[in-house]
């Protein structure tokens, strides 16, 4: 009896990882992969430094993500230390950053990292298609367009891998969505995540101010706060302490139309303490105690004078409490295509615990195709490489045991 066929649509993270550890004795697996070289996305976020994972604790690590329980299973299968041993093994040594975040040995670029992991992939027999496009199905088989024309491939067991819908340059479009719900499959929209934010600034203040950025808040949405860094753009607000607010920050422009988001400007001083350097302000103007007595930067200042009227400007308790509870309300989402991430796709109710569909045995769907959330910081590619090696250890698993697929 021949091999066990197993036919990867798609070529990014979770594919790869996937296709390098699948056992190749037992099964003949290929890679169908749209554009002329894989890991295009992949290499695409190692461009503002290539962040692979972070090293944070693994009984915490599993709370970045949205909804939890989903992803938490995959961690245990392979955590962020599993991922860097392997990486190790693949001959990419890491290191961790002053953020926790983990990035390649310094002088190690993206695509030596990826062509490392292309070489696991080659020496484990897999097969490369490229330039294949995948449109569907044709009766059973799956359907592809190579150079404008279509041709089917028949496999035992397909695993998807297409990517969210952000990032089109990379071929992650999310045109996939209505070929799934043709088949009955539940699916949700994309919607962006780790993104900007607009926000309706006012003319002047955006003028002077756009590019600056504030730097130790407190950011808050709901029951969602992150110490950290955010830019002020024309459009809004974007950046590492923004992001992971990312789902409460969706939620609420759900359910309200918009968000409220409130920043802390001085997260090391309590607001008694802010409203009492400003009562004892003596000769100086409430600008000057800002700077000198709270060393609050002009573009605080800027945002505390265009966010509050001029009598609570002048009211060291409303003042106090505008300084650490800053209100902004953001009216919308950043441009889809340009969002770090996305949410929506699959439907998680149509997977079962392996990430097969229940609607379509032996048919599994990977990566950020299906409906969860991370913030930045490789959370994002450690769940797309835990998925893929869970996945692996999943069906090199039923093979030992000498389980039957059925056809898709």
């Amino acid at each position: 009896m021949g091999k066990t066929s197993i036919a990867i649509v798609g070529g990014g993270a979770a594919a790869l990882i996937l296709a390098s550890e699948l056992d190749s004795k037992r099964y003949n697996i290929a890679i169908y992969e749209k554009n002329a070289a894989l890991g295009r996305k992949f290499l695409v976020a190692g461009k503002g430094g290539f962040n692979l994972t972070h090293a944070e604790p693994e009984r915490q690590f599993a709370d970045r993500y949205t909804p939890a329980a989903f992803i938490a299973p995959f961690l245990r299968a392979f955590s962020n230390d599993d991922f860097r041993n392997w990486l190790r093994k693949a001959g990419i040594d890491t290191y961790v950053g002053t953020s926790q975040r983990v990035f390649p040995l310094k002088g190690r670029k993206p695509v030596e990292v990826l062509k490392a992991i292309e070489e696991g992939i080659r020496r484990n027999g897999v097969e490369l298609h490229l330039g294949h496009t995948w449109k569907g199905w044709s009766g059973k088989h799956l359907l592809f367009e190579v150079r404008g024309v279509e041709t089917t491939v028949e496999a035992d067991v397909t695993v998807f891998a297409l990517g969210g819908g952000s990032w089109n340059v990379t071929g992650s479009a999310g045109d996939w969505l209505p070929l799934f719900a043709a088949q009955g499959v539940a699916v949700h929209q994309f919607l962006p995540s780790n993104c900007a934010y607009h926000i309706c600034w006012d003319a002047e203040f955006i003028r002077q101010y756009a590019g600056s950025p504030l730097k130790n808040a407190v950011f808050t949405c709901g029951q969602s706060s992150r110490k950290g860094e955010a830019v002020l753009t024309e459009f809004g607000i974007e950046g590492s302490g923004i992001y992971p607010l990312s789902p409460s920050i969706r939620q609420q422009l759900k359910e309200h139309g918009e968000a409220m988001l409130q920043i802390d400007l001085k997260p090391d001083l309590d607001e008694l303490e802010i409203a009492r350097r400003l009562k004892e302000k003596g000769r100086l103007s409430v600008k000057d105690v800002l700077e000198k007595k709270l060393n609050l930067l002009p573009v605080h200042i800027a945002l505390l004078k265009s966010h509050t009227t001029k009598a609570d400007y002048q009211d060291p308790l409303l003042l106090a409490k505008a300084v650490k509870s800053l209100c902004l309300h953001i009216q919308d989402f950043g441009p889809l295509d340009e969002a770090i991430s996305t949410v929506g796709g699959i439907a998680l109710e149509e997977l079962n615990e392996n990430q097969e569909l229940k609607k379509m045995p032996g048919c599994y769907v990977i990566g950020e195709m299906s409906d969860w959330d991370a913030p930045t910081g490789g959370y994002l590619l450690q769940a797309c490489f835990s998925m893929g090696y869970a996945l692996a250890k999943h069906l090199n698993g039923l093979q030992a045991r000498g389980s039957t697929f059925p056809n898709p």
